[in-house]
């Protein structure tokens, strides 16, 4: 009497169809797949909102060594740099980015650079297009050899346009005359250009701003402390810390 064969199992090697079994294993592949896109498009953005308290830091910390420079660089020369400097023309040449590299560890690339020609000349190119992390935010998306860390130029501002600026100047005080602010992205500049900003730019930047960080920018004081200054800040008390001698107070802001 022969014995029924088991459904679903071959009759001679009692193994399952392998069509079925192969079909089974695709649509779990699939499905773990299908999973797995899910869980990183819910986790990624965490990640990337955890990394933004550490890039702030890092822009926090570019800003404060760039005041540390200027500092170190007026102990030396007895002022703040100029803006830019120029030639027997008047014609821009180089900005007070490059004149402080060697206060922030880039003498061999000081070296490289030929000051009696302009920024932009070709014996400048390397130079140039040379990334300096320090003069670069990490959350701003402007070219890796831009830099929107600017300073507040003009004839009542921190920075003369041509000329030192003695501290001896800034009677308003150091610890509410702005010295250099992060600009919004589409406002960056090469490192190396003698672009800065004037109190035009800097009583523009709003809410609506294309801001590296969320609701404002870093900035340093003259003191060489840094803070974080809202982008809604009253035009009045930018003006304030613009100023170097108006005998203005800012109070809290």
């Amino acid at each position: 009497m022969s014995e029924n064969p088991t459904p679903g199992l071959d009759p001679v090697s009692h193994k399952p169809p392998q069509g079925r079994s192969g079909c089974l294993t695709v649509l779990s592949v699939f499905t773990i797949l299908g999973i797995g896109a899910v869980l990183i498009a819910l986790f990624l953005p965490g990640v990337r909102r955890s990394r933004e308290p550490a890039r702030r830091t890092q822009c926090l910390n570019n800003i404060r060594n760039i005041a540390l420079a200027l500092h170190n660089y007026e102990a030396h020369y007895h002022a703040l740099p100029p803006a830019y400097t120029v030639n027997a023309d008047g014609k821009p040449l180089h900005s007070w980015r490059t004149l402080i590299l060697p206060y922030l560890d880039q003498k061999a690339l000081y070296e490289t650079i030929d000051l009696s020609k302009p920024w932009d000349d070709p014996a400048n190119a390397v130079a140039c297009n040379t990334r300096i992390s320090i003069y670069h935010c990490p959350s701003d998306t402007c070219p890796m050899d831009h830099t929107t860390y600017l300073a507040s130029v003009g004839p009542n501002g921190c920075f003369r346009l041509t000329e030192p600026r003695p501290l001896s100047d800034i009677t308003d005080g150091l610890s509410e005359t702005l010295m250099v602010i992060e600009a919004p992205s589409d406002r960056s500049v090469p490192w190396m250009s003698p672009d800065d900003a004037d109190e035009q730019l800097i009583l523009s930047i709003g809410p609506e701003s294309k801001l590296a960080h969320a609701a404002g920018m870093d900035a340093a004081f003259c003191d060489g402390r840094v803070r974080f200054l809202s982008a809604a800040m009253p035009a009045a008390t930018r003006r304030a810390l613009i100023s170097i001698a108006a005998g203005d107070k800012v109070g809290d802001f």
